[in-house]
């Protein structure tokens, strides 16, 4: 069913963009099942990877999956906007007969936003500066700076290459703490240990501490955690540390995934991840999922950051995310008292790699005082 739904708009470009269009018979068969086949990239990862979650192929191959399932599904918007205008000028009865020359338009619209999309989707992230007001924030704390980090999803798209670059461009911003709110990888360690090799190069002067996504529990999330500590991302997992400054105090703490307990961890238990904090500091928390930032709120915790939903991947498309994530798809949020920030993501999964309107982020958090 899963594969069956991704294939929907192949099936709509066939039907109403490529028979429709003067050509041999045979080629209009050939093109159709490169359409079909572009919708079954998740599929094709199964069979040569073992997972849809991580593609093994070569790193060319699956941009250019990307980009022609990207193609299928922006022509299939388009044609949609096309029949659209031909119904309602049908119902207005003035019918508008779609000519080929605004197929062809259309196509080579859907091409330009899919290269783009592409583009922005698997290029090292801008940087993006937000401010963030902490009512109770300690004047020693005043202009602290943390970097997040979130899904980065390192994989054969984005590899050692890819990795290295992001990590010079995040040391180059000189933050005081760095804190990676989960899917850091897909594909087993073995699979992935040169392309998580370049992250033993961020440091800072608080630390670097990292929570779980919930793709560190499809593939050895306690073997993960380990190595990624053994690369200096401390994890924290229903804890948390105390970063002091002349006598001041802010509360770093993280939770696992809330999908943990699905897979046989231990799953999210704020209480036990502030138990012992020190009770007038400010607390800020790693929770992957952002769906639950109102139960957080409760807590006492000041500021939540958060990441999973890649920002929704494409202006539009957002309203998609809003449901699963309990309304919260991107940015900055007023939540019960508390802030949440759900960060775009430093990457994406790569089995939806196309980003329009919703850019990645290598995210610099600067705290302020509330006036």
């Amino acid at each position: 069913m899963f594969h069956l739904i991704f294939s929907i708009p192949s099936w709509y470009v066939i039907a109403r963009f490529l028979f429709p269009l003067a050509m041999p018979l045979l080629l209009k068969i050939v093109l159709s099942l490169l359409v079909l086949l572009a919708s079954q990239y998740l599929l094709v990862n199964k069979f040569t990877s073992g997972s849809v979650f991580s593609p093994e192929m070569p790193r060319t191959v699956i941009i250019l999956f990307n980009w022609s399932y990207s193609f299928v599904l922006f022509l299939a918007i388009t044609q949609i906007a096309l029949d659209v205008v031909a119904l309602v000028s049908l119902l207005i009865r003035h019918p508008l007969e779609i000519v080929p020359n605004l197929r062809y338009a259309a196509a080579v619209l859907a091409l330009l936003l899919a290269t783009f999309g592409v583009y922005q989707a698997i290029r090292v992230p801008p940087l993006k500066d937000v401010t963030i007001e902490i009512d109770n924030l300690p004047r020693e704390f005043e202009g602290y700076q943390l970097l997040q980090l979130t899904d980065m999803h390192i994989t054969n798209l984005f590899n050692a290459k890819w990795t290295a670059a992001t990590v010079q461009k995040a040391m180059a911003l000189n933050v005081d703490l760095i804190l990676v709110t989960g899917d850091v990888i897909d594909g087993t360690l073995d699979n992935r240990r040169e392309d998580v090799a370049p992250l033993s190069g961020l440091h800072a002067p608080d630390g670097v501490y990292a929570t779980t996504g919930n793709h560190e529990y499809f593939f050895e999330q306690q073997r993960w955690t380990e190595h990624l500590a053994s690369l200096g991302l401390k994890p924290l997992l229903n804890n948390h540390v105390v970063i002091k400054r002349d006598g001041a105090e802010l509360v770093i703490a993280g939770l696992p995934d809330t999908s943990a307990p699905r897979r046989g961890a231990t799953g999210p238990d704020l209480a036990q991840a502030l138990k012992g904090a020190p009770e007038n500091a400010p607390v800020i928390l790693m929770d992957h999922q952002p769906k639950n930032a109102r139960q957080n709120a409760v807590e006492r915790v000041d500021l939540q950051l958060s990441g999973h939903t890649h920002g929704g991947l494409i202006v539009g498309f957002d309203r998609l995310f809003v449901k699963p994530n309990a309304g919260f798809v991107s940015g900055l949020y007023q939540v019960d008292g508390m802030q949440l920030y759900v960060n775009n993501g430093t990457a994406l999964w790569p089995g939806m790699a196309v980003r329009l309107g919703r850019p990645s982020e290598l995210t610099r958090i600067t705290l302020t005082r509330k006036p």
